[in-house]
C-alpha cells in the first residue's frame, strides 16, 4: 500500500506555482470538507492559471457529479451532472494529465460530455489517482483546465495538484468516515443501553426502527422470530414499513428463503440481487407489492441458540458494504439479549398471572404468613370462611384473625417458619366473626426464596361441612340401606323356611313365593342403583350417544309401572304423541329415568292420580310426570337433587328410599344435555318436566 501522495510541489515548478500551493495550503489549513476542498482548488486553479478550471467530484449513492467551475474574472458555478450527460468516465479512465483539442476529435463519449461543451478550443484535464487505504478512499475525481494560454510546466502543475488534492480528499473522508463511526458508536452504544433497560417487546421494537434504518439508510427493516415448536419464522409487522401493515402476519416455513437459511446455518449475509438468488422468496414481494432488491441479513443468537433474524432491506444509496454487516452484527447481540429478556419477562409475568388466578380462584381459603406472623395475603375464600373482607385481615398478626377451637395454630406456623416441619395438618374449628363455628383442615408448608431460605408459611384452610355432611348422609345411607335390606331379606328367609319345613298350605304356598319374588326384586333394585351410583361416581357411565326412539320406549317402560298404580288403587294417565322424533342419549339411560320419576309419583301418592305426558315442543321432547300425591316441602326444593337426600316427610310417613334416584337421574340427563325441572305444592301434589333435545339424523 503506498504511504500517500506529498503535499510539497515539485521544484521544477515556476515561482508562480509556487504562490498557488501556499494559497491553498493556508485556505485548507483546518478544512476537512469535500465540497470546501473542491471549491477551493477550483479557485486558487482559475485564479494562478488564467484559465477556467473544473474540479468534478462523483457522487457514488447519487448516481451523478458535483461540479465546481470558476472563471479568471472570479465568477464561480456550482453544478450536479448526471453520470450519463457528464462524459467523464473515459476522462477518468486516463493515467495522468492530458491536453485534448477540439480539432484533433477525439473520442464520441468525450465529445458528447458536458465538460467537452464547456471549452471553446482545448481541454486540459488530469484524473486523480485511486490508491487503497485504510479507510474509505476518496470519491472518482477530475482537474480541468478549459483553453488555459500557452504556459510552461501545466502539465506538471496539474499533476502536482492532484497530488495535493488527493490529500486533503482523503483527510476530508477519513475525517467523514471517523465522524460516521462515532455517530454508529454513539447510535449503537445508545440503543444497547436502551435495550438493556426495558422489558417491554413493543418499546424494543421502537427502539429499533428510527435508528437503524436512519443509521444504515434502509428503506425497511423487520425482524422474524422462530417460533420454538414449528421453527418457522414470523416477522415482526409493525417494524415492515407502511407497505406491510393491511398484510396478514407474515410467516416463512423453517429454512424458507434467505431469512429461514440464514436461521438454520447461523450465518450473516450480503445480497446484492435478491432476485438472482436461489434462495430468495419472492412470495412476500407478490404479496405485498413491494420490490426486494438487495438485504443484510443476519441470525439472532442467545447462547448459541437461534431466535431469529434482523434483516435490513434496499439500501436507498449504493450497496450495503461490510461496514453495513459489522454495525448490524453490533446490534444484534443486544436486540436478541432484550428480546430473549423481554420473552422470559412476559412468561414470568403470565406465570405470575396464572399463579394470582389460581390463588384467587381456589375455592379453599389460602393465606401467607410472614417470620413476624403476620398475615401477608389471602384469597377471596379464605376472607369468607372468617365472614369477613380480604382487607380486614391482611397485614394483621394470625392469632388475631385466625382462632382455632382446638390446637395451638401459632406454634404450628412456628414450626414451619423455623424448617423444624416440610408440612403439617390440623383438623380443627374455626371462630367465625359472625360467631359461628367452620370446621376446617388446615395444611401448611413452608415457601423458601431464591437462596433457599425460608421466606413465609403458606397454609391451606379446606372446609369440612360439606364432607362432614357427605358423612352424615353416608352414616344415614347406611342405616338405611341396612334397614330396606333387613326387611325383604327378613321376609324372604321367613316364608323360605316355611316352605322348606313344609309348614305352608296348599293354598298358601303360592302366595309366598310371590312375596319371595317380590322381595328379592325390591333387593335387586336396590343394588342397582347402588351400582349405578358408583359408576356414576367413578365417571364409567356410558354417554355414547344415538338417536333414541321414544314411542317404544314409553310402550315398554309404561305398563307394569301403570299396573302397580292401579294395584295402589290410583288412576294412571298417559297421553303419549304417537310420531315423537327421535332425542339423542341412551335407551338404558332414559329407561332409568322415566322409572325413576314415575316410580315416585307412585310411590308419593296415597290416593288420587298420576300423569305422563310427553309432546314436541321447540326442538326438543317435552315429557311431564305428575301426581296428586303429598308434594314436596318449598325448604326442601334447594336440596333434592343432591346424593342422599330425602325430605323430612318422606322420612316421617316411613316411605322406603335412598335419596339417590333424582341425584342419578339428573346427573345423567346433563350427560345428554337434557334438562329436568320440579314444581310442588304441598299436600296438593308434584309435576317433574324433562326436557330432551331432538336428534339431528
Amino acid at each position: 500500500m503506498s504511504e500517500g501522495p506529498s503535499a510539497v510541489p515539485s521544484e521544477n515548478l515556476p515561482a508562480q506555482w509556487q504562490h498557488l500551493w501556499r494559497d491553498i495550503l493556508t485556505d485548507l489549513r483546518d478544512v476537512f470538507d469535500v465540497h470546501f476542498v473542491c471549491a477551493t482548488f477550483s479557485y486558487h486553479l482559475a485564479r494562478h492559471t488564467g484559465a477556467s478550471a473544473l474540479v468534478a467530484v462523483a457522487d457514488t449513492q447519487a448516481k451523478c457529479y458535483d461540479v465546481w467551475l470558476n472563471e479568471p474574472s472570479g465568477r464561480a458555478t456550482q453544478m450536479r451532472w448526471l453520470n450519463a450527460e457528464a462524459g467523464l468516465e473515459p476522462l477518468l479512465a486516463l493515467s495522468g494529465p492530458t491536453r485534448l483539442d477540439k480539432l484533433e476529435r477525439p473520442a464520441a463519449e468525450v465529445i458528447g460530455g458536458r465538460v467537452w461543451l464547456l471549452a471553446k478550443r482545448r481541454l486540459l484535464v488530469a484524473p486523480l489517482p485511486r490508491e487503497e487505504r485504510l479507510y474509505s478512499a476518496h470519491p472518482p475525481a477530475l482537474l480541468a483546465l478549459l483553453d488555459p494560454t500557452a504556459q510552461p510546466a501545466l502539465d506538471d502543475l496539474l499533476r502536482e495538484a492532484t497530488s495535493l488534492m488527493i490529500v486533503f480528499l482523503d483527510r476530508a473522508a477519513l475525517r467523514q468516515e471517523v465522524d460516521r463511526r462515532t455517530v454508529e458508536f454513539a447510535v449503537i452504544s445508545d440503543i444497547s443501553r436502551a435495550l438493556s433497560s426495558t422489558l417491554n417487546i413493543q418499546q424494543i421494537y421502537q427502539l429499533l426502527t428510527g435508528p437503524i434504518r436512519q443509521t444504515l439508510n434502509v428503506e425497511t427493516l423487520s425482524i422474524g422470530l422462530i417460533e420454538p415448536v414449528t421453527g418457522d419464522i414470523v416477522f415482526v409487522e409493525r417494524l415492515l414499513g407502511p407497505m406491510f401493515e393491511r398484510l396478514p402476519p407474515i410467516r416463512l416455513k423453517r429454512g424458507q428463503g434467505i431469512a429461514g437459511w440464514v436461521a438454520e446455518h447461523k450465518e450473516p449475509v450480503i445480497i446484492t440481487d435478491a432476485y438472482s438468488d436461489q434462495r430468495f422468496f419472492s412470495g412476500v414481494d407478490r404479496r405485498s407489492g413491494f420490490r426486494t432488491h438487495s438485504m443484510i441479513c443476519i441470525p439472532l443468537q442467545v447462547d448459541e441458540r437461534t431466535i431469529g433474524i434482523l434483516q435490513a432491506i434496499n439500501r436507498q444509496f449504493g450497496r450495503f458494504s461490510d461496514h453495513d454487516l459489522q454495525l448490524m452484527q453490533a446490534l444484534g447481540g443486544p436486540l436478541a439479549a432484550a428480546i430473549e429478556n423481554a420473552n422470559l419477562h412476559a412468561d414470568v409475568l403470565a406465570e405470575k398471572r396464572r399463579v394470582e388466578t389460581l390463588f384467587a380462584s381456589m375455592s379453599d381459603g389460602l393465606a401467607t404468613v410472614n417470620g413476624d406472623g403476620i398475615i401477608t395475603r389471602v384469597n377471596g375464600a379464605f376472607a369468607s370462611m372468617l365472614d369477613s373482607e380480604i382487607d380486614d385481615v391482611v397485614n394483621r398478626l394470625l392469632h388475631e384473625r385466625v382462632r382455632p377451637k382446638q390446637g395451638d395454630l401459632q406454634k404450628v406456623v412456628a414450626r414451619l417458619l423455623a424448617g423444624a416441619e416440610e408440612s403439617v395438618q390440623l383438623a380443627t374449628d374455626l371462630l367465625r366473626d359472625d360467631g359461628h363455628v367452620l370446621p376446617v383442615l388446615i395444611s401448611g408448608a413452608p415457601v423458601f426464596n431464591d437462596a433457599g431460605a425460608i421466606r413465609e408459611a403458606i397454609l391451606v384452610f379446606s372446609d369440612l361441612t360439606q364432607i362432614r355432611e357427605v358423612e352424615r348422609m353416608r352414616d344415614d345411607l347406611f342405616q338405611g340401606i341396612i334397614h330396606e335390606l333387613r326387611t325383604p331379606l327378613a321376609t324372604i328367609l321367613m316364608y323360605s323356611r316355611l316352605l322348606r319345613e313344609g309348614r305352608a298350605q296348599p293354598d298358601k304356598a303360592e302366595r309366598f313365593l310371590g312375596v319371595i319374588e317380590r322381595e328379592s326384586d325390591r333387593l335387586q333394585r336396590m343394588v342397582r342403583q347402588m351400582l349405578d351410583l358408583a359408576k356414576l361416581e367413578a365417571r364409567e357411565m356410558q354417554r355414547s350417544a344415538e338417536p333414541v326412539w321414544l314411542n317404544p320406549l314409553f310402550d315398554e317402560t309404561l305398563p307394569p309401572l301403570a299396573e302397580r298404580a292401579v294395584q295402589k288403587g290410583l288412576l294412571f294417565r298417559q297421553r303419549i304423541e304417537s310420531d315423537l322424533p327421535p332425542v339423542m342419549g341412551n335407551q338404558d339411560i332414559y329407561d332409568m329415568v322415566l322409572k325413576n320419576l314415575v316410580d315416585n309419583a307412585i310411590k308419593f301418592t296415597p290416593s288420587g292420580s298420576v300423569q305422563v305426558m310427553a309432546r314436541r315442543d321447540n326442538g326438543t321432547v317435552l315429557i311431564e310426570i305428575s301426581d296428586d300425591g303429598i308434594g314436596i316441602p318449598a325448604e326442601a326444593m334447594s336440596n333434592l337433587f343432591k346424593r342422599f337426600y330425602r325430605t323430612q316427610t318422606a322420612v316421617e310417613r316411613g316411605i322406603a328410599g335412598t335419596g339417590l334416584g333424582l341425584y342419578m337421574v339428573k346427573e345423567n340427563l346433563r350427560n345428554y344435555n337434557g334438562h329436568i325441572a320440579v314444581q310442588s305444592t304441598l299436600g296438593k301434589g308434584t309435576t317433574f318436566t324433562v326436557r330432551l333435545p331432538v336428534a339431528q339424523i
